[in-house]
């Protein structure tokens, strides 16, 4: 991924973490930037929980930077990040993921569809359920309009729930609350923000699923239109073989090509037999298609062995992670929610 050149508000020097780090993305939300960092505290609060909000602009051309730092000013928990052009809201997302120190990790969109006052009842859900490691949110009233929006997500999350078995009704919310040592496991890139639940799972996560509040868009333009739900499926396609065949790209490209190698192999062992039997075989399609199947066959193969060659290098000489260990580790509890539990 290209590095990120970026302008970032100078962090308060605190001596303690807080205890939540909230990831905002946005892209040319000046309209809506306001109002959502003033119900990000009024959801905050009360909690008495410290945190800190990372609003990360992807190169707006509105105005939302400058507001942004304007309103840091007086708001030593919001920590604007200004990247130098728009990358996309899954480098986004990972700008800010490099920067949280919470315990705790919240995303959700700067356009107020998302409820900020959904958070703290994630929150309390993950006190309370250390058997759960990611909170992902389900929008089961949507307000977006049925055909350009909620028909597309129904069909794309079926899709991906029946390809991949981690069935979630709603892996388009930008609402989800993680614990730190799942995020620090994940990097994004491309356009895989859409598939962050798979991700997590990946990396060691007991996903979970809660209802949340959605709102019909209020103010600016949705950056998203239906041509969205095409590049789903290509960006499923990549997500299945990076989780299934990264440690193993040889089962991949060497199936595949075994199965069009050994039909090649047997037409032309089937020719080689009518040619010794004395018939002419140099006019006849069916050795093009052959020799045509044995060499793609054979070049698919070769790939999948430079594959493994690549995938061993990466890990044995830059100490890459091939797996993740689960670690009977203490989260920190708010003391209202231990009051709760008494």
């Amino acid at each position: 991924m290209q590095t990120l050149h970026h302008t970032e508000a100078s962090a308060p020097a605190a001596s303690s973490a807080p205890d939540v780090s909230i990831v905002v993305p946005m892209y040319d939300e000046a309209d809506s930037v306001g109002d959502l960092v003033d119900r990000v505290e009024q959801a905050m609060r009360p909690t008495g929980r410290s945190f800190e909000l990372i609003a990360v602009d992807d190169g707006s051309r509105d105005g939302t930077p400058d507001l942004l730092h304007q309103l840091a000013g007086s708001r030593p928990w919001l920590r604007p990040v200004c990247l130098a052009r728009n990358y996309g809201q899954s480098s986004a997302l990972q700008a800010g993921f490099d920067r949280v120190r919470g315990c705790y990790v919240v995303t959700l969109d700067a356009d107020l569809q998302n409820d900020p006052l959904d958070i703290p009842a994630l929150l309390d859900r993950l006190d309370a359920d250390p058997g759960v490691d990611m909170l992902s949110g389900w929008r089961q009233q949507r307000k977006d309009k049925a055909m350009s929006r909620r028909l597309p997500s129904l069909l794309a999350n079926r899709l991906i729930s029946r390809s991949t078995g981690l069935v979630l009704h709603d892996y388009g919310c930008a609402l989800k609350a993680y614990r730190r040592v799942i995020v620090d496991r994940i990097r994004l890139y491309g356009e895989l923000h859409r598939f962050l639940p798979l991700l997590a799972h990946d990396a060691g996560a007991r996903v979970a699923e809660v209802p949340v509040r959605h709102h019909a868009r209020a103010k600016g333009q949705s950056k998203y239109g239906i041509d969205r739900t095409f590049r789903v499926v290509l960006d499923l396609v990549l997500i299945l073989f990076f989780l299934r065949y990264r440690q193993r790209p040889l089962h991949a490209f060497g199936g595949l090509g075994l199965w069009l190698a050994l039909p090649g192999s047997v037409v032309l062992l089937y020719l080689l037999a009518l040619k010794l039997g004395g018939e002419a075989i140099g006019g006849r399609p069916l050795l093009l298609a052959g020799v045509m199947l044995l060499l793609v066959g054979i070049q698919l193969i070769v790939a999948g062995l430079i594959g493994e060659m690549m995938m061993r290098i990466y890990y044995e000489r830059s100490g890459g992670v091939q797996y993740q260990v689960r670690e009977r580790v203490a989260e920190p509890v708010h003391p209202q929610t231990m009051a709760r539990r008494a």
